[in-house]
């Protein structure tokens, strides 16, 4: 096999596209294109700049034909979850699709909490209730009587709306529809009683698709704006796993057989495990667990934490104040700080909106009667810190929900794992290895998907095989040098 895929990654804060060169039993990634992931204000909404985004996939597409002279095996294009975007009838999208961090969800999960009570949706659904669901969105829409949503004819998640613009395609891939609160995690389809039951028109949901589904080729149109050659036609367009984070674990170079967990490391932290049915008790709906789509039918049970947004959040206020400092820079600081000298709850409300996130978190820590941390190497080791303990509060608990089996090795996927200090603190306050690779995860996972649907590589398990002989996994290991434990029960005292 000498394939050459290409994969769109959209992120919160950036777009990339990738060439996967399957040859050799490896997979090598080349960067296409790379571009900034601006959200816009426009009249007091938060808005993702939709045509902006897809002119850069356009010339990433355009990028990629010159540097290879072939049309890509496959295209395919994952997204965070929860938002989307609408399309009327005629096919026109209506609108930029709303950030997920717009203030529209305000009050919206009492209005839903009146038509269906939390448990049985939950029950149904399987999902962690947050603010910004695609629920509360759709809400905000309905209950305002929204024009927008009165005249959409199909509701699209942002890296299916991607798919739309390129073939036609009006579908959803379970992964991504799984994190829209709307979707039936037992049935694998729409939860359409529960639609209706919430008032909202079925007749808006299209049809859900498998992850690894070839759901058509390249439009003409788009060919003919690109100014294609014939030869350079109907590549096919792949709904592979359109959720990031469901690629991300798709890509984990785990052992078949093993007891392992995950942790996508990024923006946001998603901790979780494999499972091959949903978990939907009572307590792991109190205890704000999640379950989602992942590859070939498998389902993610984990937990949405905070993550390094909080940091990420801490350098732009260090920037505004004229403070230029990078993330490795930033780590070195890091590590020269007092350990565990102040802490904070990474799910704290408060840390979730852009702003001021150094004056929160000193605010947090003088609330708790802790000292203040004021130099950039002592916020940034709090929040670490914080993270890292964080973690295995969330990684105890999911060992319980699902039958006390003890994780004995923990993987990093994602840009996360570029932070070794981050990397060693997990592994001392867990105990267990843990295994940080392939940076690269969610775009691996995208195509790897992508050649098990074209019938290169024969399944999942296959495509974790290539991965693991593809790329540096590196180990860290517990060291024991600092006291976690104490800390660890601080940390349970600080968070109730």
């Amino acid at each position: 096999m000498n394939q050459i895929y290409l994969a769109f990654d959209l992120g919160a804060e950036s777009g990339r596209a990738l060439a996967g060169i399957f040859s050799d039993g490896k997979l090598k990634l080349e960067e296409i294109h790379r571009f900034e992931n601006r959200p816009v204000h426009l009249r007091g909404t938060l808005h993702w700049d939709f045509p902006r985004i897809f002119s850069e996939i356009l010339e990433a597409l355009g990028k990629f034909i010159r540097r290879y002279n072939t049309p890509p095996a496959g295209v395919s294009c994952d997204s965070w979850g929860v938002d989307f975007g609408l399309i009327d009838s005629r096919g026109h999208l209506l609108g930029n699709p709303v950030h997920y961090r717009d203030k529209r969800t305000e009050g919206m999960s009492d209005l839903v909490f009146q038509k269906v009570p939390e448990e049985k949706i939950y029950g149904i659904t399987g999902l962690q209730l947050l603010k910004f669901d695609t629920l509360f969105q759709v809400e905000s829409l309905d209950s305002a009587n929204d024009p927008q949503w009165g005249a959409a004819s199909q509701f699209l998640t942002i890296a299916d709306l991607v798919h739309y613009h390129l073939c036609g395609a009006q579908v959803i891939e379970s992964s991504l529809a799984s994190t829209t609160h709307l979707y039936d995690a037992t049935q694998r389809d729409w939860a359409r009683d529960l639609i209706q039951e919430l008032g909202y028109d079925i007749e808006k949901f299209p049809e859900v698709v498998p992850s690894g589904t070839r759901i058509g080729t390249i439009d003409e149109e788009v060919a003919e704006v690109l100014r294609l050659e014939p030869r350079f036609r109907n590549f096919p367009i792949i709904a592979s796993l359109s959720h990031d984070t469901g690629a991300a674990v798709a890509a984990v170079p785990a052992e078949k057989g093993s007891k392992w967990a995950y942790l996508s490391s990024g923006t946001w932290s998603l901790l979780g495990i494999e499972i091959p049915e949903p978990i939907l008790s009572e307590e792991a709906r109190k205890e704000d667990f999640t379950n989602e789509g992942g590859a070939e039918g498998t389902v993610r049970f984990l937990k949405n934490i905070m993550g390094l947004w909080i940091l990420q959040e801490c350098r732009r206020t260090w920037e505004a104040g004229g403070n230029s400092v990078g993330y490795s820079e930033i780590a070195g600081l890091a590590g020269e700080a007092e350990p565990f000298a102040s802490l904070i709850h990474p799910d704290d409300p408060r840390f979730f909106a852009p702003g001021d996130m150094v004056g929160r978190i000193q605010a947090y820590c003088k609330e708790t009667n802790q000292p203040i941390p004021k130099e950039i190497g002592e916020i940034a080791r709090c929040i670490l810190e914080s993270l890292a303990l964080r973690y295995r509060q969330v990684l105890e608990k999911i060992e319980s929900l699902n039958g006390g089996e003890t994780i004995e090795v923990l993987h990093i996927v994602g840009g996360g794992g570029k932070n070794e200090l981050l990397n060693q603190m997990i592994a001392d306050v867990l105990g267990i290895p843990v295994l940080v690779g392939p940076t690269e995860a969610t775009a691996s996972g995208n195509l790897v998907t992508q050649a098990v649907a074209m019938n290169e590589v024969e399944d999942l398990w296959a495509g974790r095989e290539i991965i693991k002989r593809s790329f540096e996994i590196r180990e860290f290991k517990p060291d024991g040098d600092e006291d976690w434990d104490a800390a660890y029960e601080r940390f349970l005292k600080l968070v109730g």
